[in-house]
């Protein structure tokens, strides 16, 4: 085990190089210049240069990127050209309701998507086997913001049963805290329910076929033994990897979700960073995530030794 975690985290050192280096040059590519955003439309080329040279955007990108990469290897992201504060402290700052909305999505994913599919499953070709398929289909086609606004209009203002927008930190109240996360995590977990249930309902019904379910049966175990204890747990290694894999979606839906429902996380921090150009808040951030999404890929590997004894690395 020890050695499998060595390689796989030796493995991931390129990954995230790869990573840090494409995200420099996007942002290196991209239209726009920070020093023209950071003095306004009516700024001399002069100055322009000026803050350019100060900023360190008139040296070529390789010496850009190797003297960024040296910061980061001393655990040092930057520091933001606008907020002239570290990257590192306002990812501490924000962190917060991005793991928050985060935790509770997966919440929600998790104990609607995994039944949904298992009774799917059990009732193959029957109503609720259709009704999911179209919950499905539906879920992958209507955008995270349309969703958004959606509850928004009618739980915040036709019913006024939750907050519209907003974020209450925990720390204040939990009642607070959750009913400003309510509304952003349903309309999150959407699309993750669709694809989690959907993934579950196709690797139970497969299980469900298997030999060793008729000899279940046969032997008088209950229905609900059979789908849980082995139909379930033997589609269980498909289902860990579709939800590791759907971490990138959540990630994806942070930002958007933060922005539709005005929540100081990571997400809009990354829209601010982005609209102005300030290229080591969206490097540091980038990188932060990337490295997030590496070590749950890593725990979903490592998953797999628990749900099939049968893998060995």
């Amino acid at each position: 085990m020890f050695a499998f975690l060595l390689r796989r985290l030796v493995a991931t050192l390129p990954v995230l190089i790869v990573v840090a280096l494409i995200v420099f040059l996007m942002t290196r590519l991209a239209p726009g210049d920070p020093a023209a955003v950071i003095l306004g439309d009516n700024a001399s080329a002069e100055n322009v240069a000026k803050v350019r040279a100060n900023l360190g955007l008139d040296q070529a990108m390789p010496v850009q990127f190797a003297r960024w990469g040296w910061k980061v290897l001393q655990g040092n992201l930057g520091e933001s050209y606008f907020m002239k504060i570290p990257v590192t402290q306002l990812i501490a700052q924000r962190i917060e309701p991005t793991v928050s909305l985060a935790a509770l999505t997966l919440v929600f994913t998790l104990v609607l998507a995994i039944p949904l599919g298992v009774l799917a499953a059990w009732r193959h070709g029957g109503w609720l086997d259709r009704m999911l398929m179209g919950f499905s289909s539906l879920g992958f086609s209507i955008p995270i913001f349309v969703v958004g606004y959606v509850l928004i209009w009618l739980f915040a203002l036709k019913l006024q049963w939750l907050p519209v927008q907003g974020y209450d930190r925990i720390a204040d109240g939990l009642w607070p805290w959750l009913s400003h996360l309510l509304l952003p995590a349903l309309a999150l977990s959407v699309i993750y329910i669709a694809l989690i249930a959907r993934v579950t309902r196709a690797s139970v019904a497969e299980a469900m076929t298997e030999d060793y379910i008729r000899t279940a049966r046969a032997k008088g175990i209950g229905e609900r033994q059979v789908l849980v204890r082995h139909a379930l747990a033997n589609a269980a290694v498909p289902i860990v990897t579709v939800i590791g894999i759907g971490i990138a979606l959540l990630i994806g839906g942070v930002v958007v979700t933060e922005s539709v429902f005005n929540i100081p996380g990571l997400g809009s921090l990354t829209v601010d960073a982005v609209l102005s150009r300030d290229f080591p808040l969206i490097q540091g951030i980038t990188l932060f995530f990337s490295v997030i999404y590496v070590l749950i890929n890593l725990l979903v590997d490592i998953s797999y030794l628990v749900f099939d004894p049968r893998i060995r690395y």
